[in-house]
């Protein structure tokens, strides 16, 4: 129970705090010793974050579906038009990269050199919040922001971080750009899940109690990780996580050459 309470909590939170939940997990791995999640604890995780991001944007949700569906919705139908757009590019890397993205967990030192990458978006992305002030969302926008969840592939890219600071850097104010990237992550997310479990054999009726924690850890502790991410990102204090991630980059990049 405990490794299923781990996992959970490190997915929560990871997930959405600008850190990089698959570089995280990587690094439990090597230093707690942890055994890797496997496919279907793995999805289970991923829908646990899942529904944090709904419960989280349950209203914005519920408000583009409503309006999205009556006459005057124009405004509405195309945002989720501009969310289908941003989902495309992680559809078809995920498709043709597979393999590729698998091999890169097994490299602490591309997890060192990734998280220092995202410290330099966040860093960037702190130097320009008094100037993105835009809260319409555009082509370019979309595309430039699902491009960016392509990269969140890598272990050590965050994906709501490479997300968050490409939105801003694009001109969308902070608070629009984590609403498109946490409403953009709903398709990649569920999609991981999804897929994850009718792709794997059933674990069997002894792990069910250990899955279920998982999940639910997962989602608790994402509920928090959005919340707080929110609350330091309007309030100008995303260098916070642009220092841990230099920190947690060159203590793992240096690890990762020496071993």
């Amino acid at each position: 129970m405990y490794r299923y309470l781990v996992l959970g909590l490190l997915q929560g939170l990871t997930e959405f705090l600008p850190v990089s939940s698959s570089g995280h997990l990587v690094l439990a791995q090597r230093l707690l010793g942890l055994d890797p999640p496997g496919v279907v604890l793995e999805a289970v995780l991923h829908l646990g974050t899942l529904a944090a991001v709904v419960i989280y944007f349950w209203r914005d949700l519920v408000g583009l579906l409503r309006r999205g569906a009556s006459p005057a919705g124009v405004g509405e139908r195309r945002y989720i038009a501009l969310l289908i757009l941003g989902t495309v590019p992680i559809v078809v890397a995920g498709y043709l990269a597979g393999g590729a993205v698998e091999q890169a967990f097994s490299s602490p030192a591309l997890v060192g050199g990734m998280l220092l990458v995202t410290a330099a978006l966040l860093g960037g992305a702190s130097l320009l919040a008094g100037r993105a002030r835009r809260d319409r969302v555009g082509l370019g926008d979309a595309l430039a922001v699902g491009l960016a969840q392509v990269a969140a592939l890598l272990p050590g890219i965050s994906r709501s971080g490479a997300t968050i600071s490409v939105g801003m850097a694009c001109g969308l104010s902070p608070r629009e750009a984590a609403r498109f990237s946490f409403l953009l992550s709903i398709p990649a997310v569920a999609g991981a899940g999804v897929l994850g479990l009718v792709t794997e054999s059933p674990l069997p009726p002894s792990e069910a109690w250990g899955l279920l924690l998982g999940g639910l850890s997962a989602m608790a502790s994402g509920l928090i990780a959005i919340h707080t991410l929110l609350k330091l990102l309007l309030a100008g204090k995303l260098r916070i996580f642009a220092f841990y991630c230099l920190i947690a980059g060159s203590v793992t990049l240096g690890v990762g050459l020496l071993s």
